[in-house]
């Protein structure tokens, strides 16, 4: 059978924070920023633009007679590889990439992504903009019911946004920068109902706000549909823990019906007979957890279907060697980096920050793991987007004597036993990262070395993914490496003082400011104008240390037909259409 895999390699400049393909391959991966507030799109659609280089592409299976029978057996079955998902199962409170993947197949939206990165009306029959842009129309296909049999309503969708909008509420969202009519006075508890949303009947609903974003439209057809019948049994206002009660048994439209949950070792799901795009062709679906020490047995024993693999030259040469694996790689609409806890005074001072990315080998790191695969990045945006600028970007080459001089001019001095220490404190860094990661592995000797050249002392901690998660949200930390993957706009609450996904506790008030005015500016160009500015602030004041653009890779037994992944559009958001070939 012919594979009817799409590859799309011709990426639109539309937009990338958050998730967006932020998982996998050599690294952990935190939600697409935006991706978990709902925050993407751009209304105006520029040019397209090909991305695709001779280390890009879909590589196809060249001998399916070596598909282990571990894998041909499983006729209704699809097995993923992942990270361990947390179990946070409801899309309004979920923080990390591994828990979105699955919550993309338990709940619907009026909108969905498309492989460039723009968005069509999922749930929708339509959505109309007044000419002022300030108030949006959504209306609901007839005939769209949960799981458990129930109608869908447009109330349903207002349920969500009480949800976000309630002041208890402790998610990655910030539906206030949305300026829904009366969603600050419902966050105030001055009433019990958002004013802005008017419900016209059981499939239409109207949102108005007092301010026109570029986002607004996208960001209101991406909240997920949460059934009042079952989430609001016992929601009072104020307190989100009865909704929060039942992350781990959904309740939602989607493709697929969650039956059961293992912590650290897989997630069952089966078909949802009746979604209202079509029956799921694969019935069972089993997201197993794999570490980058596994997966490759895995794949190579048939234990496991797909998963995303560290793109270097070993793996993809062993990958296809094997025969029957089709290799899709593509650029990962995301980065790693190294965050450090901004709230710890020896942090504070932009000359530190600078000496310790000066004094960081970031190139000899990514050689190390990626080889030709990934190169080193100086801004937090992904070389795909339309917002993505090189210019008056300063490099930050390794330089280990200007380094020096940075920390010198910061009060830092070498003590007798070659540490620097100011106002009697040790320059010491507790480092955390992932176990059997071999980005934290190539990290750790280099960053080591580097710094002790430099008179700091690393004190180093692996860990699995989710316990550096519930770290960085206690502020417990120094320094992580982590990734973020990214949305199409480049709108984003990582880096913005008091933002929702803002780990590091960083504050810059002229990013800020600019931040805003590119969401608010509805002319692509002129935005795009913006968000260098942007750049430019970030990269000299370092918030944190940027590390590399890598390659996306995923592995997938070629007996899987039908999958659509992009750097924009994640398999999971049309997995009802992939086959099994018999």
């Amino acid at each position: 059978m012919k594979k009817r895999f799409s590859l799309m390699l011709v990426i639109m400049l539309l937009f990338v924070t958050v998730l967006a393909a932020c998982s996998g391959g050599g690294e952990n991966a935190e939600p697409a920023t935006g991706e978990s507030t709902n925050t993407e799109t751009q209304s105006n659609t520029p040019p397209a633009k090909e991305e695709a280089t001779q280390n890009d592409g879909l590589f196809e299976a060249s001998d399916m007679s070596a598909n282990p029978s571990t894998a041909t057996n499983r006729k209704d079955t699809l097995v993923v590889g992942t990270v361990s998902p947390k179990g946070v199962f409801n899309p309004l409170f979920q923080d990390s990439a591994y828990d979105d993947q699955i919550n993309l197949l338990l709940f619907d939206s009026f909108e969905s992504i498309n492989g460039d990165g723009t968005y069509s009306p999922h749930l929708a029959d339509s959505i109309d903009v007044s000419d002022d842009g300030l108030k949006y129309t959504f209306k609901l296909k007839p005939g769209v019911t949960y799981t458990d049999g129930t109608p869908v309503t447009v109330k349903d969708f207002y349920f969500a946004l009480k949800v976000l909008h309630d002041k208890s509420y402790d998610g990655s969202s910030d539906p206030l920068s949305y300026s829904i009519k009366g969603g600050q006075d419902y966050y105030d508890g001055k009433s019990n109902e958002i004013s802005g949303v008017k419900i016209i009947d059981d499939n239409t609903v109207e949102v108005e706000v007092t301010e026109v974003t570029a986002l607004t439209k996208d960001f209101l057809g991406g909240i997920p549909f949460l059934p009042e019948h079952y989430y609001g049994k016992n929601y009072k206002q104020g307190n989100v823990e009865t909704v929060k009660a039942l992350n781990e048994k959904p309740l939602g439209t989607g493709q697929y019906i969650l039956t059961s949950f293992k912590p650290g070792q897989e997630v069952t799901l089966v078909a949802n007979e009746n979604y209202f795009a079509g029956t799921p062709k694969i019935k069972n679906v089993i997201f197993k957890s794999t570490t980058d020490e596994t997966k490759l047995a895995m794949l190579e024993s048939g234990e496991i279907d797909m998963d995303m693999v560290t793109v270097d030259e070993d793996n993809v040469e062993a990958l296809q060697l094997l025969g029957f694996l089709d290799i899709n790689i593509f650029p990962t609409n995301g980065y790693g980096y190294i965050g450090m806890n901004h709230e710890k005074e020896k942090f504070q001072d932009p000359k530190v920050r600078q000496a310790l990315i000066y004094g960081l080998n970031r190139a000899e790191i990514v050689e190390a793991v990626y080889g030709k695969f990934a190169d080193v990045i100086n801004i937090p945006q992904s070389k795909q987007s339309w917002a993505y600028t090189d210019e008056s970007i300063e490099k930050y080459e390794f330089d280990i004597e200007k380094a020096k001089s940075l920390l010198d001019e910061a009060g830092w001095t070498v003590g007798g036993d070659g540490i620097r220490e100011k106002n009697g404190e040790k320059f010491k860094i507790d480092f955390s990262g992932t176990a059997d990661n071999p980005v934290v592995d190539a990290i750790l000797p280099i960053m080591t070395a580097n710094y002790k050249e430099l008179g700091i002392d690393i004190v180093a901690e692996t860990l699995d993914f989710n316990a550096i998660l519930d770290k960085t949200d206690k502020g417990d930390f120094d320094m992580f490496f982590m990734a973020w993957g990214l949305t199409p706009d480049p709108d984003s609450t990582v880096y913005l003082t008091g933002g929702a996904q803002n780990r590091l506790k960083y504050s810059n008030p002229a990013y800020d400011d600019l931040m805003k005015q590119g969401k608010r500016e509805l002319n692509l160009e002129k935005r795009k104008e913006i968000y260098a500015k942007a750049y430019q602030e970030l990269n000299k004041d370092i918030p944190d240390i940027l590390m590399y653009q890598r390659r996306d890779g995923w592995a997938i037994n070629g007996r899987v037909n039908g999958l659509d992944i992009t750097p924009y559009k994640k398999f999971v958001v049309e997995l009802y259409k992939a086959e099994l070939e018999q």
